[in-house]
């Protein structure tokens, strides 16, 4: 099993690349199964997760071949129904082939989802959303499964906003007969993706950017070519990586409108931002200032950034206090973070960070993606040697991470195991 060996190094500098978003990238290759013929997606990383969605959609009857940040999905011959456990086990996106599978073929066979460990996720939006616009929905030994004759629309009522079941339910009522309005709809930009690609295969979608969206049911879509929008959390990632270092880091390639939550709370932490079209500079402070977090959906602080942000934190000068709503249960990060000499105390679902003036070096263990990204960050920063095991987690959602730090000054080294 491969584990990171990263050596302290603070002080990084230059222009680090962002990758198109694997989170935007896993619906959009669900949502090729709804246009017969060949789509071309570009700025595609190569991604494990993205990997296992490329299986699935074979294993459905699709076509997808993967190379040089391209991937073309042609899914003329589409007819399998199913997605197997021993796939959907493995990531929770596969839960996006049962919109496109039921408006295809008009049946769904679809295993209960698996994914990272970061506290219960349940998929009754996404299954609801399929009742409303008309499918029968049963479950029977760990599968989802879902009929109908044709899908009809109808209104959609989230009870919390969800990114994945309003995608799905996208994906369902774009061939559906009539109309559907759904209401209190996600607005993260993977949504306003999937909107971009359904609208260009020739769905017609009204509301992007809003919690009210109203889709007009056509009879059939067509394929296209895309390309991907940069990875929000990737770049704040690298943008949090140079809020840590003592010299200035250019995020390059990235869309500055999905991350207004993270840039008011480095320019709070003390951060000065320079902003060039998709360039982000950050000059960091020499002292990180308390900042408190509270993660909720889009427009607000992301979830998906929170572990990274608690590193930042354990740094500061004082106390800052770390809520998350959206999964409440996701600080397996904190243990291993307190390994490193980090000052945190847990009190439900909030996180109190006493700042310390350093970390040490110690062994730790990934957890999740987002937990690995952030152990990666504290090890740069901590003093001695950190060694991060378990980075297949890591793998599922960055490119190649250690070798773009590496790039702007990390001394992070891949040793397999």
């Amino acid at each position: 099993m491969d584990k990171f060996i990263i050596e302290s190094s603070r002080d990084l500098s230059g222009k680090i690349y962002v990758s198109g978003a694997k989170n935007a990238i896993l619906p959009v290759m669900a949502a090729c199964l709804l246009a017969p013929g060949k789509s071309v997606l570009k700025n595609v990383p190569m991604l494990i997760d993205l990997k296992t969605m490329a299986h699935l959609l074979r294993v459905i009857g699709a076509r997808v071949d993967y190379e040089n940040d391209s991937m073309s999905i042609d899914s003329k011959d589409v007819c399998y129904p199913e997605a197997p456990y021993e796939l959907v086990s493995k990531m929770r996106a596969s839960i996006y082939v049962l919109g496109p599978l039921l408006a295809r073929l008009g049946k769904a066979r679809v295993s209960f989802p698996g994914g990272c460990a970061i506290g219960t996720r349940p998929v009754d939006l996404h299954l609801k959303a399929m009742e409303a616009l008309g499918a029968e929905i049963e479950i029977e030994h760990g599968y989802i499964n879902a009929k109908c004759e044709a899908l009809k629309g109808g209104d959609i009522h989230f009870e919390k906003s969800s990114v994945g079941a309003t995608i799905n339910a996208l994906m369902a009522a774009v061939l559906a007969k009539g109309v559907t309005r759904m209401f209190n709809a996600a607005m993260e930009p993977e949504v306003d993706s999937t909107i971009d690609l359904l609208n260009k295969m020739g769905a017609s979608i009204q509301g992007k950017g809003s919690t009210t969206l109203t889709i007009e049911g056509v009879d059939e879509l067509f394929p296209v070519q895309m390309e991907m929008i940069p990875d929000r959390i990737e770049a704040g990632t690298f943008l949090i990586a140079g809020a840590l270092s003592t010299k200035a880091v250019t995020v390059c390639g990235c869309n500055p409108e999905h991350l207004t939550a993270l840039l008011d709370k480095l320019r709070e932490a003390g951060c000065e931002l320079q902003i060039a079209g998709s360039d982000i500079t950050v000059n960091p402070p020499k002292t990180i200032k308390a900042t408190n977090i509270l993660t909720l959906p889009h427009p607000g602080f992301p979830t998906d950034l929170q572990a990274q942000m608690t590193v930042l934190m354990s740094l500061a000068d004082g106390v800052s206090f770390v809520e998350d709503t959206v999964f409440p249960d996701r600080f397996m990060h904190v243990a291993e973070l307190n390994r490193l000499q980090a000052d945190i105390q847990m009190q439900r679902n909030v996180a109190r960070i006493n700042g310390v003036k350093s970390l040490s070096g110690a062994e730790v263990m990934a957890t999740d993606l987002r937990a690995s990204a952030a152990l990666v960050l504290a090890g740069m920063v901590a003093e001695g040697t950190t060694t991060v095991s378990r980075i297949y987690h890591i793998d599922r959602g960055y490119d190649r991470i250690e070798e773009k730090l590496n790039g702007i000054g990390a001394k992070i080294k891949r040793e397999q195991g």
